[in-house]
């Protein structure tokens, strides 16, 4: 056995003992339930995502927030249905791609995947360089360095297990914006009645923010992370196995999955919609409405908000970046590594995967250097943004099949609830993208 892969409960038996014989807790308990879907949830709060929900609050105030009300299902069902994918067939997203559909649809999807990625992890990267030097005044290039080795040294280097638990624990950071919240003075009552009844506008500018929205709250890194980290998952409980060779334990898994994705992804939009209220608070409240980096958020609101509020919310960006990137890195890698039929894994040593871990570190390493070319961090997240709603919507339809056959899924194909849930999810990010281009000029 790898070294890295250790027995993990609730599933306590011998890799030897019959299926039929592993016994399965009747209900899951809260702490073993946090798991894929609270990371992924978490890491979609990044510093990027934190930029765009800062510009939404202060150029829109309260009005913007029902778009984060109204994708949270759509999130849920996109996010189970990455995760079922990958603890039924044992397989992540890339995997049952190269299975079932076109190479040209698969390689396509990848290589757009790497380029947002990493242009991704660069501006994270700077964003939380900017952020330190806020706090602790040096050189933001030392900084920048700095995080991204240690990303690198944790995620290669650290067993997987052990990584899993800090990811966990960086989950903490999100509720520097929870803290920020509550210090601001929030009129509650007018919140309330702009998330029930909302100012909507048609306007180039407003459609432009709601579609960012949309496209950083749905996610194509998040969709193959998940997925993966449901594989690895299994493969680090002894005597687990995928759902379709072993049914016997569908009820507790299907359940676990259920919960950890619910509570996931919503602290992700909880913590959005928090951010989003302190900046329409603060920054929209006194006139400053142009923000272009989370950065400056933080900076703007030393001002407004005081000394506080700026220290917790670019703590935040630090604390966010920090779960953030090794999600975009891996994900980048998992995506890669199954389409080329390399070994992959979080829980494979370095020698056992060098590929897989050498792409993790290449798509830092280029993150990192984009920093110091003259490519604008705004323009590159733009562009970013354009290349995840053009991928996305190709990859939700190709999930959305691959989870509603029998042929893939066995007896866990789609219910229709969760069916319905998904293609409105998919129309939605399909609508985002052709928004997205009807804005391109405005």
């Amino acid at each position: 056995m790898d070294p890295r892969k250790i027995p993990i409960a609730p599933i306590l038996p011998t890799a030897a003992l019959p299926h039929s014989v592993i016994k399965q807790p009747e209900r899951p308990k809260l702490l073993q339930i946090m798991g894929p879907g609270l990371i992924t949830g978490a890491s979609d709060d990044d510093p990027s995502g934190i930029a765009t929900y800062s510009q939404a609050g202060a150029q829109f105030g309260y009005g913007i927030g029902w778009t984060l009300l109204f994708t949270y299902p759509l999130m849920c069902a996109i996010q189970l249905i990455s995760a079922e994918i990958g603890r039924v067939t044992g397989v992540g997203l890339a995997g049952n791609l190269r299975r079932h559909f076109p190479a040209w649809l698969l390689y396509g999807a990848i290589a757009l995947l790497l380029i947002a990625n990493t242009i991704n992890i660069g501006a994270d990267l700077g964003a939380m360089a900017a952020a330190l030097k806020l706090l602790v005044d040096g050189p933001q290039i030392l900084y920048l360095a700095g995080f991204a080795v240690l990303t690198v040294v944790l995620e290669v280097f650290v067993r997987y297990s052990r990584y899993v638990s800090v990811l966990k624990w960086l989950t903490l950071s999100l509720f520097a914006y929870v803290a920020t919240v509550f210090v601001v003075g929030v009129p509650w009552g007018e919140v309330a009645l702009a998330l029930v009844v909302p100012h909507i506008s048609l306007g180039g500018d407003y459609l432009t923010v709601v579609v960012a929205i949309f496209g950083t709250t749905i996610s194509p890194y998040l969709f193959f992370w998940q997925a993966e980290e449901e594989v690895e998952e299994e493969k680090e409980q002894l005597g687990a196995r995928p759902l379709k060779e072993a049914p016997d334990q569908a009820p507790y898994e299907m359940e676990r999955m259920r919960l950890d994705t619910l509570v996931g992804m919503g602290l992700s939009n909880l913590v959005a919609l928090f951010i989003v209220i302190t900046t329409a608070a603060t920054l929209h409240a006194s006139g400053h409405t142009d923000i272009q980096t989370s950065a400056q958020a933080a900076e703007a609101l030393r001002p407004i908000a005081g000394r506080f509020t700026f220290t917790v919310f670019a703590l935040g960006i630090i604390g966010t970046g920090l779960l953030a990137l090794p999600v975009l890195a891996g994900s980048a890698a998992y995506a890669l590594g199954e389409a080329l039929k390399w070994p992959v894994g979080l829980g494979k040593t370095l020698p056992h995967a060098k590929a897989f871990y050498g792409t993790i570190a290449g798509a830092t390493v280029i993150g990192a250097l984009l920093n110091f070319t003259s490519l604008d961090p705004v323009k590159a997240l733009f562009w970013s943004a354009v290349i995840n709603g053009v991928v996305a919507v190709p990859v939700m339809v190709a999930m959305m099949l691959l989870a509603s056959r029998s042929k893939v899924m066995g007896q866990f194909s789609l219910k229709l609830p969760l069916k319905i849930l998904g293609w409105l999810a998919t129309a939605a990010m399909a609508l985002a993208a052709i928004g997205m281009f009807a804005t391109w000029g405005s």
